[in-house]
């Protein structure tokens, strides 16, 4: 099962008060959101990935005489998604960026390099465009740009010359048979997979997951109530320069994280998948 990463100072952040609006950008597996609901707020949430809302529904249901909303929306539409809740403002918004383990683990997605699933990465089934129309698409110097770009991978131009090759032979379709196909191109050292920053640049660029998050947060500054509370998990640099640069930025917002919060090395221990996350957030004045 999904572990929510940094879970209290998340909830310690948004500062949540009894039957308030809370917004949940990226429901997920629910973790933030059942929180949300025990300390009496009253949760509207979106997910771009039904398979999620799903999941959370079953989680949701067995916390009894609690309120909450659920709609199938990409966060980019953030004013949308209020629309059909009927919301005018809300008290407090929360994003978490990453993946759960039930997407990394789910063998049609493609999003984990470890199983052997078809090269899809859409969040959003509907999506158009998926992970092996890129691989299978792109030239080698745009494959290049988009590893070098989205997963800031130094070794761009050799993963995406053995892409080119492989693909010669026959269209590459599984995330397994990418995952090997990057580790021939360059050496296994470390700890990390020499896939992770390709597999990242390819999940970025199939839901424009940036550009989402450029539109989502605009929206949440409107959205929020004078004194609410924003508060975004990241997985990425790339995401956390954003988040960081908009808060700065942004005259209606009051930083509240001077520097990120980061895991602490137990919760690391028990949640590898956290090792990554930083929690940034800010008030509305």
């Amino acid at each position: 099962m999904h572990k929510p990463v940094l879970l209290q100072q998340t909830i310690d952040l948004l500062n949540i008060k009894p039957n308030k609006a809370y917004l949940d950008c990226t429901l997920g597996s629910a973790g933030h959101a059942i929180e949300i609901i025990k300390k009496g707020g009253k949760l509207y949430a979106i997910d771009v990935d039904p398979s999620a809302l799903t999941r959370a529904k079953k989680r949701l249901k067995a916390c009894s005489d609690v309120f909450y909303r659920l709609h199938q929306e990409n966060f980019s539409r953030l004013k949308q998604a209020a629309d059909h809740f009927n919301l005018t403002s809300v008290d407090g918004i929360l994003m978490d960026l990453g993946l759960s383990s039930e997407q990394l683990a789910d063998k049609n997605r493609g999003f984990s390099f470890q199983l052997d699933a078809p090269l899809d990465m859409r969040a959003d089934p509907k999506s158009a465009v998926t992970a092996a129309d890129l691989i299978n698409g792109l030239t080698k110097g745009e494959l290049n740009e988009l590893f070098k770009k989205l997963g800031q991978e130094q070794r761009s131009l050799p993963i995406a010359d053995h892409i080119v090759r492989a693909r010669r032979q026959q269209p590459i379709q599984s995330a397994l048979e990418l995952a090997e196909i990057v580790r021939q191109a360059v050496p296994y050292t470390g700890k990390i997979h020499p896939a992770t920053k390709v597999f990242q640049a390819l999940r970025i660029a199939v839901n424009d997951e940036l550009n989402n998050l450029r539109t989502a947060l605009p929206q949440a500054v409107k959205l929020l109530k004078p004194g609410g509370r924003l508060v975004i998990i990241s997985f990425h640099s790339l995401e956390d320069r954003i988040i960081k640069n908009f808060i700065k930025q942004e005259k209606k917002l009051k930083n509240l994280t001077k520097k990120p919060i980061r895991p602490s090395q137990q919760e690391i221990a028990v949640n590898p998948r956290a090792r990554s996350a930083k929690l940034r957030a800010a008030q509305k004045i």
